[in-house]
């Protein structure tokens, strides 16, 4: 009994840990979440495209809402609503219900926490150096965090200096025989902290590394790297599950050009006449990089647990809940 309450000591110490490291690191204002959003305001991110959001209407003015998967749209809105300026950035901490995914296990559940942040950049920093020098802030506050912390994993050992990245392409030309998952996992084994750039457009072979929705991040535009893409995923080792764990998803978001391509792509050009594509068509959002770090992932893997519920609101059971009631 005494354990679990020493864990989620531990966990609320991470978090704010990490969330003061994030913000110095990024020069972040912390501000409030919305749980939910407007259904037709466009602002909600449809992550890979496929996922349904919950949904429930308001008594008080019949508005139906959408339980948020993310908040890239809502954030870049926010920054244009209060004329952030370049440099300028903030971060939310973020709730969000994800009933669809595909499987529940040690790493993926309902409940989904995140750190979700957002920088307004200048239009000529769209580049993959601007990409990477932002993952390497994230990871240094990563770094400040577990020697804040004792490093009670005792991980900070075993870790490289600095993140290593390679482009979803050569990826798969490196390891053309595994899956994607596999390829992340050979990466990551071997290299510790791992960031995979370019996800959601087409490989050399007609596949996917991953689906990403067409409207928030920008995975077509192309680089000097072997793909296309200003997006990625930041990857850790986790000895004690031996496999990568996907910490944050995050990118250089879509500019007009680069919207209109992608809704292209995967034919959906509909979404355009939603009120939030109209204003970034408009020219009426700043370019922005940002992201969502997964909380839960991040103290799961910094204080080396073996499954998310560890570090996630704990689950009462049903024999308990009856004897509360009983009481």
């Amino acid at each position: 009994m005494q354990s679990f309450f020493i864990t989620q000591q531990q966990v609320a110490h991470a978090k704010q840990l990490f969330t003061h490291a994030l913000c110095q690191r990024l020069q972040l204002i912390e501000v409030q979440a919305p749980l939910s959003l407007a259904i037709g305001s466009g602002m909600q991110d449809t992550l890979s495209g496929s996922e349904q959001a919950v949904q429930f209407a308001i008594r008080s003015n019949g508005e139906r809402h959408e339980v948020v998967h993310s908040l890239a749209k809502w954030k870049r809105a926010l920054l244009a609503d209060y004329q952030a300026q370049v440099g300028q950035g903030i971060v939310a901490q973020m709730r969000a219900l994800r009933p669809d995914e595909e499987r529940l296990s040690e790493r993926h559940s309902v409940l989904v926490e995140q750190w979700d942040w957002e920088q307004v950049i200048d239009a000529e920093q769209r580049t993959i150096a601007t990409l990477q020098q932002r993952v390497q802030q994230i990871y240094r506050a990563l770094l400040d965090t577990l020697s804040a912390l004792g490093d009670p994993a005792d991980l900070l050992p075993s870790l490289p200096a600095q993140v290593y990245f390679i482009d979803s392409e050569s990826l798969r030309q490196r390891y053309p025989q595994l899956t994607a998952k596999q390829r992340e996992q050979a990466i990551t084994e071997q290299h510790k902290v791992v960031f995979v750039i370019g996800i959601g457009g087409l490989l050399s072979d007609g596949s996917r590394h991953d689906g990403r929705a067409p409207d928030y991040d920008d995975w077509s535009t192309s680089t000097e790297l072997a793909g296309a893409g200003l997006n990625g995923d930041l990857l850790v080792w986790h000895p004690g599950l031996a496999d990568a764990l996907e910490l944050s998803s995050m990118g250089i978001r879509v500019d007009a050009q680069a919207l209109r391509r992608q809704c292209a792509l995967q034919q959906c050009q509909s979404i355009l006449t939603q009120p939030w594509h109209q204003r970034l068509l408009s020219g009426q959002l700043p370019a922005t990089i940002g992201g969502g770090i997964g909380q839960s992932r991040l103290v799961m893997w910094m204080l080396q647990q073996q499954h998310i519920s560890a570090v996630q609101a704990p689950e009462i059971s049903w024999q308990t809940q009856q004897q509360i009631a009983v009481a």
